[in-house]
């Protein structure tokens, strides 16, 4: 009996599936992306990529899922109507944040609005030392009370969080318990199953992102569930966290705060893998669907990862310098910057008559202009269209474009309020949303001290590939790597991920006076811990992987850097553990202090190694033998300096040998354009290479 792992990735426009059978081939395809039932796009895709490979529901052994529903629901403010139980005198924290602001000159800024009303922030009068001491108990009846006003108000949520219940946890659990037996039509979170760790603000917000979205993934992810099993599927559902990771879909519905860039990080796993089988260590990774794109850094071969997250308009950064722009997510997530420019985005004229880009996407459903079915506003996707970057067909010709109707949306919306022409205003929406891509890469490359030029730029998602070579070149980097079956590289790169769950435990105390004995009693703790959760998960214990890393400061400062533990944790551990600290510091500083090192939380990682996972040396793609082999020309209006240009037309199958630009390589996931000045060739893996020719002064 066969064996199959299916990656589901759901993005803005399309859904894109891929099938990895037990002998190593792969199947891909994308289907319509319906927002309004996302699991209706999933479980079609899900019959026909069995259809394409000859295997049926039984042969699927797991489904791994990225989804965009946390992300939407907190794009969109949809979520759900949120109250919060806090301690006496904690009402306004989300409020006072961390008192400062992401830009110190700029008086236009507004603190975004928190996701519960401050009505809906009722304190009860508990109370935990600093010490974990309980000094007032929970008084059930006031939380019974902020519920019957809850219920009475139509509160959907609640976020339960106290002072220093990450010492001790006695008064939030009581409250819970109370809450839960009470309340059941109520969804209710509280921070000791969240972030069990210091700090109210980061808590709190932490807490009540989790409680805001938590109906809509619960209830998306039970529906999904409820289909698969209605078309035959009884394999798993594991659903792909914000870390690159994956995880039950019950583990998701609980907390869906770790779920939040769900899909996104994976395409940056698959990447990292991707470039080990390459050799190459040094990767800036370019991600562009349908809504937004993205940017992740690949340094000496490790992924660029954090413990917390902002969720903001404009660019979304895990930023060490830029905060308090949005909603503080402290979860273990792949360090990602992104922008509300994708294909999607739409192109408009501001009170200034300025030509913008973005951040709102037509999506699916009305989708662009040139997609017939809805849109009218014209889009990245309109602008492509026009200047011949795209086929006459996309989605393995499920799609046939109208360019006349795009061209005309662009003349009357556009070209003729700007008095200038057609193809003018479709090279400048590609300018503008270029620009603001090429703002993602800096973030992850520049902001951090780190010279673009030096890296290989790794571009995939729909459209990546269609502006990749641009921005490469307005960074001045050299060299573009496009994997095979770019455009579905975000579901590809589920499969190679591995299931994962986070523990932490508060452990302050100075390096100097440390207590080494205790710190391994915590370990061993959570070693235990962290083996019955994934003995659940179906892995025995000599299939999980342990990393332990410890937070760490100098004394006196209010940021962390995590420092791996070293495997035995004796005497001889502090000195190591110095050394990591001020070696890692100094990487992100540029200098180290002499001050004492003071240490915050104990934090595991465990992962569950899978029996088999994603190896880019030994795959099979079938996509090369179903492809239409096509050769042609296509006239492509590449820039204003050369304006119209026959350029040849190829199927990606048949590179075989290099080739300079201009070229267009076409397949049924995406579209790889090569401009003037560029040179193009395909590796043993599959994967095309861009290389630039062009010099520099």
């Amino acid at each position: 009996m066969a064996s199959a792992r299916i990656g589901v990735d759901i993005g803005g426009t399309f859904t894109d599936l891929v099938l990895l059978d037990d002998r190593g081939q792969v199947s891909f395809t994308k289907v319509s992306s319906t927002p309004a039932a996302p699991e209706e796009a999933v479980l079609t895709g899900v019959q026909r990529i069995l259809d394409m490979a000859g295997l049926t529901t039984a042969d699927v052994a797991e489904v791994l899922h990225g989804t965009t529903v946390g992300s939407n629901t907190m794009l969109q403010k949809v979520g759900a109507k949120c109250g919060l139980l806090t301690t006496q005198g904690f009402r306004d924290v989300l409020e006072i944040g961390r008192v400062r602001t992401p830009s110190m000159f700029d008086l236009t800024w507004d603190k975004p609005v928190p996701l519960a009303e401050r009505r809906y922030r009722i304190e009860i009068n508990e109370r935990v030392k600093a010490d974990g001491e309980v000094l007032v108990p929970t008084p059930i009846d006031e939380v019974l009370k902020a519920g019957e006003f809850f219920r009475a108000e139509g509160i959907e949520s609640v976020a339960i969080c106290f002072l220093n219940s990450y010492k001790n946890g006695a008064n939030e659990a009581a409250a819970l318990k109370a809450f839960e037996e009470a309340f059941p039509e109520i969804s209710v979170t509280a921070s000791i199953q969240v972030l069990p760790e210091m700090r109210e603000y980061e808590r709190t917000s932490t807490t009540v992102v989790n409680a805001y979205v938590l109906p809509a993934l619960r209830t998306y992810l039970t529906r999904l569930e409820s289909g698969l099993k209605s078309i035959g599927v009884q394999a798993p559902l594991l659903v792909s966290n914000s870390n690159g990771g994956l995880s039950s879909a019950r583990m998701a519905q609980d907390v869906p705060v770790f779920f939040i860039s769900s899909g996104r990080s994976a395409g940056v796993v698959g990447a990292g893998r991707l470039g080990e089988a390459q050799n190459d260590k040094e990767l800036v990774v370019f991600d562009m669907g349908g809504t937004t794109a993205s940017a992740s850094l690949i340094h000496e071969g490790q992924l660029a990862r954090t413990n917390e997250y902002e969720f903001r308009a404009g660019i979304s950064t895990p930023s060490r310098f830029i905060k308090a722009g949005g909603y503080m997510m402290r979860v273990p997530t792949v360090d990602v910057a992104e922008v509300g420019s994708g294909a999607g985005s739409i192109a408009w004229l501001d009170a200034g008559g300025l030509l913008n880009v973005g951040p709102v996407s037509a999506g699916a459903f009305p989708g662009p202009v040139c997609y017939g079915i809805g849109g009218e506003r014209p889009t990245v996707t309109d602008a492509n269209a026009v200047l011949g970057f795209l086929p006459q067909k996309l989605a393995g010709g499920t799609m046939e474009l109208k360019i006349d109707a795009a061209r005309a949306a662009i003349d009357a919306q556009l070209a003729r309020p700007l008095k200038i022409g057609i193809e003018e205003a479709a090279v400048g929406i590609r300018e503008i949303v270029n620009v603001n891509m090429a703002r993602t890469i800096k973030a992850v490359t520049v902001e951090r001290g780190v010279d673009p030029r030096d890296f290989t730029l790794v571009a995939f998602g729909g459209s990546g590939p269609v502006h990749a070579c641009d921005l490469a070149r307005a960074l001045d980097m050299k060299r573009v790597v496009f994997p095979a079956a770019p455009g579905v590289f975000t579901a590809m790169g589920m499969l190679a991920g591995a299931v994962e769950r986070y523990f932490v435990r508060p452990s302050l105390d100075l390096l100097d006076t440390l207590d080494v004995a205790a710190l391994s009693a915590k370990v061993q703790a959570m070693r235990e811990d962290a083996r019955a959760a994934l003995a659940d998960e179906g892995y025995s214990a000599d299939r999980i992987e342990y990393q332990f890393h410890l937070d760490m400061r100098f004394k006196g400062q209010d940021y962390e850097i995590p420092v791996r533990l070293p495997e035995v944790v004796d005497a001889s551990a502090k000195e190591a553990l110095r050394q990591g600290f001020v070696a890692a510091y100094t990487a992100m500083y540029g200098y180290a202090s002499q001050d004492a090192v003071e240490c915050a939380n104990l934090r595991l990682l465990a992962r569950g190694i899978a029996t088999k996972t994603l190896d880019f040396k030994d795959i099979r793609s079938t996509a090369a033998k179903t492809a239409q082999h096509q050769r042609g020309t296509r006239r492509v209006y590449f820039n204003r300096q050369s304006g119209w240009v026959d350029t040849p037309v190829i199927s990606r199958a048949l590179l075989d040998n290099e080739m300079n630009g201009p070229v267009i390589l076409e397949s049924t996931d995406t579209t790889i354009v090569i401009p003037p000045g560029w040179r193009v060739s395909a590796d043993a893996l599959g994967c095309v290479i861009a290389t630039s020719t062009a010099t520099t002064a």
